[in-house]
């Protein structure tokens, strides 16, 4: 019998992450809009009883931070080496992994990046504004990557359907 612990995940494809990527961008990206977008992962976060932390960032600035029960300072430290894969790939960090594991290798194999510094996990997606490019990044830690990456791209695709 299958229970939610042991169902095995649908895996994307890396065009399917970067099809996210491409249907993932904002008319624009303020201050409040950070604290909708934090809220709303919390919000989305705390209905699972996930023991996340999440933080955003947009040009080298935190605009959110939230830690959840269960959360713990190791959280912050995968999310910094997260969104750093997002600030230097310009992509999520699921997608430059999955690039990496569609080669035959790992990130950490053949990226020649510290990993102590960075970490091509899902959990951290860049924010993409229309006309001006990724300016920053959501990130979620806590849970499995895949599902941080989930977590993250619900989050996303809830806040652009709002009016």
């Amino acid at each position: 019998m299958e229970t939610p612990e042991n169902t095995p995940q649908i895996v994307p494809s890396v065009a399917e992450l970067e099809a996210q990527e491409r249907r993932l961008v904002l008319p624009r990206f303020t201050h409040e809009d950070a604290w909708a977008l934090g809220s709303l992962l919390v919000e989305l976060a705390r209905e699972r009883q996930a023991p996340v932390a999440v933080d955003i960032h947009r040009a080298g600035q935190q605009l959110f931070h939230a830690a959840l029960p269960g959360s713990t300072p190791d959280n912050d430290a995968w999310i910094a080496r997260k969104r750093r894969v997002v600030e230097r790939y310009g992509s999520a960090s699921y997608l430059v992994g999955a690039r990496f594991r569609a080669k035959g290798t790992t990130f950490e194999d053949s990226s020649r990046l510290d990993p102590d510094v960075y970490a091509a996990h899902g959990g951290s997606f860049p924010i993409t504004v229309e006309g001006v490019g990724v300016i920053g990044a959501v990130t979620v830690s806590g849970l499995p990557q895949l599902q941080d990456h989930a977590l993250v791209v619900e989050a996303l695709e809830r806040f652009l359907e709002r009016p």
